[in-house]
């Protein structure tokens, strides 16, 4: 088998079966290879007319005097080993000719002979398996079953329109019960079953069923198993239009999926065998090695052997057909059995093959899988893409972690894009360790580009960000400041940048005061407050900003501003004035006086008035600068005096609006009747009836809730009256542990025989009653001394014991 010929590919290149050529996109499911070792010379002189093969031994000769040697009246047609046969162990087998022969060994060690069959013709084919053998005549086809020495079943040929010599019977064991028989176009699938012992009476113990039968377009030439599927020899004989006779085609070689009443074809195979043009359906045989899963196609000049192709036979056939990621993919699942290919060649190939396509991108993404971590390939194939001017393309995929290139390749794809594409150069100045190329050569780069376009913000970007990689921190934030960069604030907090922006306070201010302000306020032990507002001095608008929230963190921080800060709320923030002077507690209040009657601010005047205690002038300022006689009421409320109460109402008793607030809203605090009698006969007044029903309502409400508290407390009185009288009336324990609290002697005497007085109060204080002084004016009335003199309230006596 040394010379392999591509017999599937020749096979589709030679056949003439349209059919054939619309599926060459279909894998094929064997291979072939010509048996050669001198088979070929000896069928050049003589031809070949059956084979038997054994995964085991090669048969041995008949007629030689190894093994076996007998005369015989009748020439042999077929021979069948016993599945265990060996030459160490050539126990048994059967010869056919007109006779069906077993052959065994004695325990002589001679050969002992029996007829199996006779009187049906000529023997064809015999095989055996296990313990049952099949044979074929001109009749149809025997099973023999060794064990119970019978035979078991006889299936009769079905078509004997054809000669049985031209088209002979086919057979094959699919395992130790299951035989499938070709016949002419026919196939059918027989089972050994061993049958119910009821049943037995006269019959053998076993029993064949046809469990499938189909027809085949072609005749049968050979048959064998393969798994679940059956491989099939066909003779084929076509005709032609130009023809009027049917021509002999090459054999076909079928894989078949048998089914119930039918078959699937799963693959056909053509194949080239020497003098096909001569060759009958009866020169044909089909054998094969279980072992092994070889099919040997016999023909009288030619030997092929078929073999079920391997994931390298798969691999070939995929790259045949350019199916280059599937080829790869089945070589890394597969690589531990693939014995002629490699992964990273079969990876080699597919980048070559996107790249000749075009298809730049996809070859420099599968460079990272199949490169891996051979830095060589990786280098050639940057140069390559260098040479195709695809630097691009492969740039994203080069390695970057601990594995890397020279810095030399690195920079020269840099310097590629900073020639054609500043993005991109930018996206990988951010993508790429600084690590990996020489810094200081590509920030020099970037100056030289920078002289012919100083103003390029990308740029710029970029080579701040080169700065920050070579540590050269102060040069990056001079251009973030200058660019107003969003990441300036990341790079001062990133890398402790405070002392550099000491005197850029203002810079940083202008592109973003509230980060600005928050970043200084955050870090007031690297820069002063003092410093911040040094530097601002020049700009009000931002020192109020930073003073503003500073205020907002603590009110007494930074207390030494807030008499400047009178002048910032004032000119820049007038709304958050008033809160400032409501909440601070360090403001000059005759300076913020002063400022606000200047910018004539009325409510923060008003403010400041009634804080200096000036109320009288704060209501007047309402009444005749607001004349909102609602703010008048509630400051009068807020200050709760009744002098405010007087001037409000002399100043609001000539103004008829003035009065109907008053009317509304003066009478939980002071009584209407005041403002009705001081109101001029014949005034209108908007809504007087409306005000004067209110009025009375709220009087009626007053009245209501002083008698609901009025009842609340007598009921509260009388709850506690009742409990205080139960506790009282509870009797108290005295005994000899209690003393007087006047001569702190035992309250009870040690002979209690003798008379003796007690007083005992409420308090629980108790007295000898010779030791409690005189009950003064009040006869028949004692108090506890102790809670006298304590101020705690008088205690009575409420038991007096006496014995």
């Amino acid at each position: 088998m040394a010379e392999v010929e591509e017999q599937g590919r020749k096979l589709s290149e030679e056949s003439t079966d349209e059919s054939e050529e619309e599926d060459t996109e279909e894998e094929p499911k064997l291979k072939y290879e010509r048996l050669t070792n001198g088979v070929t010379e000896i069928l050049q002189k003589d031809a070949a007319s059956c084979m038997t093969v054994h995964d085991k031994v090669q048969v041995f000769g008949l007629y030689t005097r190894e093994g076996f040697h007998e005369n015989l009246d009748y020439p042999i047609k077929v021979v069948a080993l016993h599945p265990q046969f060996s030459k160490s162990n050539n126990k048994q087998f059967v010869t056919g000719g007109n006779k069906l022969l077993l052959y065994e060994r004695n325990w002589l060690n001679r050969w002992k002979t029996s007829v199996l069959h006779e009187g049906e013709g000529n023997i064809t084919n015999v095989k055996w398996t296990a313990n049952l053998i099949a044979w074929a005549n001109n009749v149809g086809v025997k099973i023999y079953d060794i064990c119970s020495k019978q035979r078991i079943t006889n299936v009769l040929r079905d078509n004997t329109s054809l000669r049985p010599d031209m088209y002979p019977c086919s057979l094959c064991w699919k395992d130790n019960t299951t035989l499938i028989i070709g016949w002419g176009s026919s196939v059918k699938i027989c089972v050994v079953k061993e049958r119910d012992p009821t049943q037995m009476r006269d019959l053998p113990s076993r029993y064949v069923e046809i469990v499938s039968a189909f027809e085949t377009e072609f005749f049968i030439s050979g048959l064998a198993p393969l798994a679940d599927q059956l491989v099939t020899l066909y003779y084929v004989k076509e005709s032609s239009e130009h023809v009027e006779e049917e021509f002999r085609t090459r054999p076909r070689l079928d894989i078949i999926q048998p089914l119930a009443e039918g078959c699937e074809e799963i693959s056909s195979d053509a194949l080239t065998v020497r003098n096909f043009q001569e060759n009958q359906c009866r020169d044909y045989r089909l054998e094969h090695s279980e072992g092994e899963s070889l099919f040997y196609i016999i023909s009288p000049k030619d030997i092929v052997v078929a073999k079920e192709r391997d994931q390298d036979d798969h691999i070939d056939w995929l790259l045949e057909k350019k199916k280059y990621e599937e080829a790869l993919m089945a070589a890394e699942i597969s690589f531990k059995n693939i014995k002629r290919h490699d992964v990273q060649k079969i990876g080699m190939a597919y980048i070559n093959h996107l790249v000749e396509r075009g298809d730049y991108d996809a070859a420099a993404r599968k460079c990272q899988k199949v490169l891996g971590k051979n830095m060589d390939l990786w280098e050639n194939e940057v140069y390559r893409f260098k040479t195709i001017g695809q630097l691009k393309a492969i740039s994203q995929y080069l390695p970057r972690g601990d594995l890397r290139l020279r810095p030399a390749i690195y920079e020269m794809i840099l310097h590629e894009f900073l020639k054609t594409d500043y993005e991109g150069f930018a996206t990988l100045i951010r993508e790429w360790p600084g690590e990996l190329y020489n810094n200081m050569a590509i920030v020099q780069a970037v100056n030289e580009h920078l002289k012919k376009d100083p103003t390029n913000s990308m740029l710029l970007t970029t080579l701040a960000e080169l700065y920050t990689y070579d540590q050269r921190y102060d040069r990056a934030l001079e251009i973030y400041l200058k660019l107003r960069h969003k990441d300036v604030y990341q790079l001062i907090h990133k890398h402790n940048l405070f002392s550099s922006i000491k005197d850029k306070i203002v810079l940083l201010m202008d592109f973003d005061k509230e980060k600005a302000v928050d970043m200084l306020l955050d870090n007031e032990d690297k820069i002063s407050m003092d410093k911040v507002v040094e530097e601002l001095k020049d700009r009000p608008e931002l020192l109020h900003v930073y003073l503003h929230k500073l205020f907002k963190r603590d009110h007494h921080k930074g207390q030494k501003y807030h008499e400047r800060q009178i002048s910032l709320y004032a000119e820049f923030d007038r709304p958050n004035l008033l809160p400032f002077l409501r909440e601070s507690m360090h403001c000059p209040l005759e300076k913020a006086l002063e400022i606000c009657q200047q910018r004539h601010f009325v409510e923060e005047t008003v403010f400041l008035l009634s804080r200096m205690g000036n109320c009288r002038h704060a209501l007047q300022m309402i009444m005749e600068e607001l004349a909102d006689v609602d703010k008048a009421i509630e400051f009068a409320k807020e200050q709760d005096d009744r002098e405010l109460w007087e001037d409000l109402i002399s100043y609001s008793i000539d103004k008829p609006p003035f009065i109907t607030g008053l009317l509304n809203n003066i009478g939980t605090h002071v009584d209407p009747i005041l403002l009705i009698h001081r109101i001029k006969e014949g005034m209108e007044i908007p809504n007087l009836r409306d005000s004067l029903v209110k009025i009375l309502q709220d009087y009626n409400l007053q009245i209501l809730l002083r008698e609901g508290c009025k009842k609340i407390l007598v009921a509260d009185s009388l709850s506690l009256l009742q409990r205080m009288h139960r506790t009282q009336k509870r009797g108290v324990r005295v005994d000899e542990e209690n003393i007087c609290e006047s001569c702190h002697t035992p309250i009870l005497p040690s002979d209690t025989a003798q008379a003796f007085g007690v007083v005992v109060f409420h308090c629980r204080h108790m007295f000898h009653k010779e030791c409690l002084p005189s009950p003064g004016n009040l006869p028949g009335i004692q108090y506890c001394n102790i809670c006298s003199a304590k101020r705690r309230g008088p205690g009575s006596g409420i038991l007096e014991m006496k014995k």
